[in-house]
């Protein structure tokens, strides 16, 4: 089997870290964290901003809908970047060597429109990207089957020769139904082994 044309990286929990609920726990203990999420749907609220809604003020619209979480929920915008973090440095060390080796790197990622403008300041990786899809400017989130249909649109690569990482198997199953080689994140390590198998980068280029 040919090599692939192109490498495909999601990014919560791929390059960085995205664990609302371990932030919340920090932050105001983990009972009212489980309190909280299970009064308000936040994932709900956030898929709305991934979609293309406003950012800040999809959030503190939602805060006031729930007065006794108001303050505690403005912290999804107002300590956003501490919501997505630490970064995985080992992912974003992938990401790079693929480049430096010429190789086309692409991000698919479930994320707001006005978020990723906000985030590409404060995440340089995020703009180490030969072409970067983002739901909220695209309209539409994963895992609909549109989202990846307009990706081979826009690169113009048969699906066969695109890699994907993502952490979550419903987006993996959905780019596999295409076509896609995928492969599951679960730790850089990992997915270095991987893209090693995949004859893009070696072992040491890679760090394992």
């Amino acid at each position: 089997m040919l090599q692939p044309q192109a490498v495909i990286f999601d990014i919560g929990d791929v390059l960085t870290r995205w664990q609302p609920e371990a932030f919340y726990d920090r932050v105001i203990g983990a009972d009212r964290r489980a309190a909280m999420f299970a009064a308000v749907d936040l994932h709900d609220m956030n898929d709305l901003v991934d979609a293309g809604a406003l950012f800040r003020e999809t959030i503190y619209d939602w805060a006031d809908r729930f007065p006794e979480w108001s303050a505690e929920i403005r912290l999804w915008y107002d300590r956003w970047i501490e919501l997505a973090s630490p970064r995985i440095e080992g992912s974003i060390a992938l990401q790079r060597a693929l480049r430096a080796k010429g190789v086309p790197v692409f991000a698919l990622t479930n994320f707001g429109r006005y978020s990723w403008i906000e985030a590409l300041p404060k995440m340089d990786f995020l703009t180490d990207f030969d072409r970067s899809y983002v739901s909220g400017q695209m309209g539409v989130i994963k895992p609909d089957p549109r989202i990846y249909e307009m990706v081979e649109q826009d690169c113009g690569l048969p699906p066969q020769s695109l890699l994907f990482t993502d952490d979550r198997a419903d987006n993996i199953s959905a780019a596999a139904r295409r076509g896609w080689r995928t492969h599951q994140f679960e730790t850089w390590q990992g997915w270095g082994a991987r893209l090693v198998a995949e004859g893009l980068l070696t072992k040491v280029e890679a760090g394992i």
